[in-house]
């Protein structure tokens, strides 16, 4: 009976958009038994980051068909496809391509079989959801021409598991093809939301990704001889119990960030002391100031803990960080209240969820952080029915197909609407 509730509920929320937009609605029933074939199709055919070629060139071809500009070879296998309709704003919708490296275990009848390099392959973090809603709207908005006016731009970003999709196609000349978007939009799936949940937090959503590599090195002895010897395991092990005094004692209590030691090397044998050891941290953040303190104070603990250590200066640690780091996503707070006045118009509150931000990355972020200052949004799409989907990057991570894309185009397309006006 629960469950039951649950989906009448969620059902007369989004039911709210028939009423307020029929033709809309009469576009996605048509339209969605196409959009099911095309999501099995990706879903069954998944591709690396970077190698996104055929995934690139059906989605391209989709649009074509559907009378869009394309521009291809944007920043490896990332594309752009517009539609012009009159003087207007100009709006950007994002999708990601690239899948996992991970062995599907769903069972499902179009479960992914590729394999490369003997190591599975899967769409575990809903890039095929998000691909397939693209052409959703591409549907939506070329069927309801005359209740917009502007520049709609459709793109597929590559290497977004990487961190580097984003900044490829911007330093290719993204906005040299196409008009410079007036606002960037893009989803996400999330398995803790039920279908027809829309999931929204103005300012910031995710936070600041850094790797970090501290290569400590000291003077390696016979394990019984431990006076000879400045053994860098005992180092490293400082190292790791101060690092966590970074949050604890020297970030704001009002802010976040994480400090995670994921991965320890040292050493061949027990009775061994080696002349090495490799720490490799994930560091996380939201502010711009947090981040760089957090990364100052990495390095000044690894250099005096090694110092106190007995360490000579020639051969303190090398605190290596990577120049390529995802930014914190940070969603413009009027764009985004203005998307869920409109959501609320349309759905009611009852499908509208406020997010706690999360310490995950998304490149995505980099949309608003070029020179133009792009006001950028995005939305989390539930995807399960009447009950919670598997965590995404789940080797059974499997979302409701039917409710989550006919949600996700519903939303998107409803936002679309309201920007595009003159």
């Amino acid at each position: 009976m629960k469950k039951t509730l649950i989906i009448l509920g969620m059902a007369c929320a989004i039911g709210t958009a028939v009423r307020g937009n029929p033709n809309l609605e009469a576009i996605i029933q048509s339209q969605y038994p196409n959009w099911e074939t095309l999501y099995y199709h990706l879903h069954q055919n998944p591709e690396l980051s970077n190698q996104e070629e055929k995934t690139s060139a059906r989605l391209t071809k989709e649009l074509e068909q559907r009378s869009f500009k394309v521009f291809r070879g944007i920043g490896g296998t990332g594309f752009a496809a517009v539609l012009k309709n009159g003087l207007g704003p100009t709006l950007l919708i994002r999708t990601d391509l690239d899948a996992l490296p991970l062995k599907e275990k769903t069972s499902l009848p179009y479960a992914s079989q590729v394999e490369v390099d003997g190591s599975g392959v899967m769409h575990a973090c809903g890039h095929d959801v998000h691909m397939t809603h693209l052409i959703g709207v591409a549907d939506t908005m070329a069927g309801l021409r005359d209740q917009w006016q502007g520049t709609l731009i459709l793109i597929g970003q590559p290497a977004e598991e990487i961190g580097a999709g984003s900044s490829a196609m911007l330093e290719d000349g993204l906005f040299e093809k196409t008009d410079v978007p007036d606002y960037v939009l893009a989803i996400h799936v999330a398995g803790d939301l039920e279908a027809g949940k829309i999931g929204y937090r103005p300012g910031f959503m995710m936070a600041n990704v850094d790797s970090v590599d501290i290569e400590i090195t000291g003077k390696g002895g016979h394990g019984a001889l431990p006076h000879m010897a400045i053994d860098p395991v005992v180092i490293a092990s400082q190292i790791v119990l101060s690092l966590q005094t970074i949050v604890s004692r020297e970030t704001d209590p009002l802010d976040s960030a994480v400090v995670t030691v994921g991965h320890i090397t040292a050493g061949t044998k027990r009775n061994i002391i080696p002349d090495t050891a490799l720490l490799q941290l994930t560091v996380r953040s939201y502010s711009d100031p947090t981040r760089r303190n957090v990364l100052s104070s990495i390095e000044r603990i690894a250099r005096h803990t090694a110092l106190a250590a007995g360490v000579p200066e020639k051969d303190l640690p090398v605190v290596s960080t990577k120049e390529t780091y995802t930014p914190a996503l940070y969603n413009d707070p009027e764009l985004t209240n203005r998307l869920v006045k409109v959501w609320k118009q349309n759905f009611g509150e009852d499908p509208l969820v406020l997010r706690s931000p999360e310490m995950i990355g998304e490149d995505f972020a980099r949309f608003g952080r070029t020179p133009e200052q792009i006001p950028i949004c995005m939305f989390r799409i539930g995807t399960g029915d009447g009950i919670i989907s598997q965590s995404l990057h789940s080797p059974e991570f499997a979302p409701d197909p039917e409710p989550t894309i006919k949600g996700a185009v519903r939303a998107m397309t409803l936002a679309a609407l309201d920007l595009l006006q003159p």
